[in-house]
């Protein structure tokens, strides 16, 4: 494949394609900035990607932050619901038209988008999406990444209505030992330090969930699950509520910017 690292991070991003090259001098990879806390930049990323005029056959939506002091993004998104949620979601859309061309009958292209256990426990909040009411981190992450496995079971359902040859699933990596957790108080990092190494997946582990969605031959032309450790597992109750799926994805819309493509399930 030809892989194309998006990140805010110039200096990371440009460090894991060299070292990407040290273990294969052949690998196609590149990396191409992208702040999912700015519709801006969402933009501007997608317009590089196009104007390179390569295919698309998988998309993973990856990024997040976790428990994050209130605050908010260059568009007045709370940052969860902003970066989490909605720069995926309209990162997605924008390059839709891209994946529908690039998937065949044969092999759909796909879209993977990572979520968390977290989702079990969140609950949509539609006439205040930013948490201004009353904010705290742990409901505002639960519902960004219970918004994140809505947004993909609608899509998936589009997708399906249409006959794309593109498929939509969602994934959940586990606990992983990264930079997720710096912001939980200072006892709460202690017992990470002393117990991550029992108790936490290694970044490759949990991402190997993630690579067996983009790749496995066995999920070709299967969209609308929910993947933990390599295998479909039922989400929350909430999440297949499809009257709440389609009010959510048209809520996204009006925040993001975009028309809603129209669409008529069967």
């Amino acid at each position: 494949m030809h892989v194309v690292i998006a990140g805010n991070s110039e200096e990371a991003g440009r460090d894991a394609v060299r070292r990407i090259r040290e273990e294969n001098v052949d690998a196609k990879v590149q990396f191409s900035y992208l702040d999912l806390t700015s519709l801006r930049s969402v933009h501007q990323f997608v317009q590089r990607f196009k104007d390179r005029g390569l295919p698309l056959h998988v998309l993973v939506n990856n990024a997040g932050v976790m428990l994050v002091p209130e605050r908010r993004t260059e568009d007045g998104f709370e940052e969860h619901i902003g970066l989490n949620y909605l720069g995926h979601f309209l990162l997605t859309q924008l390059l839709l038209d891209t994946l529908k061309t690039s998937g065949t009958e044969e092999a759909c292209a796909r879209i993977i988008t990572v979520s968390s256990a977290t989702h079990y426990v969140g609950e949509i909040t539609l006439e205040d999406l930013q948490s201004s009411a009353c904010y705290s981190p742990h409901s505002a992450y639960a519902q960004s990444k219970l918004a994140l496995v809505l947004f993909t079971y609608h899509l998936q359902r589009r997708l399906a209505a249409e006959g794309s040859p593109v498929t939509a699933n969602t994934v959940d990596p586990g606990v992983v030992d990264t930079d997720l957790y710096q912001n939980l108080s200072i006892p709460a990092q202690l017992c990470k330090w002393l117990l991550g190494w029992l108790l936490f997946k290694s970044p490759a582990q949990g991402a190997s969930t993630s690579v067996y969605a983009a790749a496995a031959p066995e999920l070709e032309g299967v969209g609308g699950c929910y993947l933990y450790n390599g295998r479909r597992t039922k989400s929350a109750d909430t999440s297949y509520d499809e009257e709440l799926q389609r009010q959510l994805w048209v809520r996204s819309c009006g925040l993001v910017g975009i028309r809603e493509p129209s669409w008529r399930a069967d």
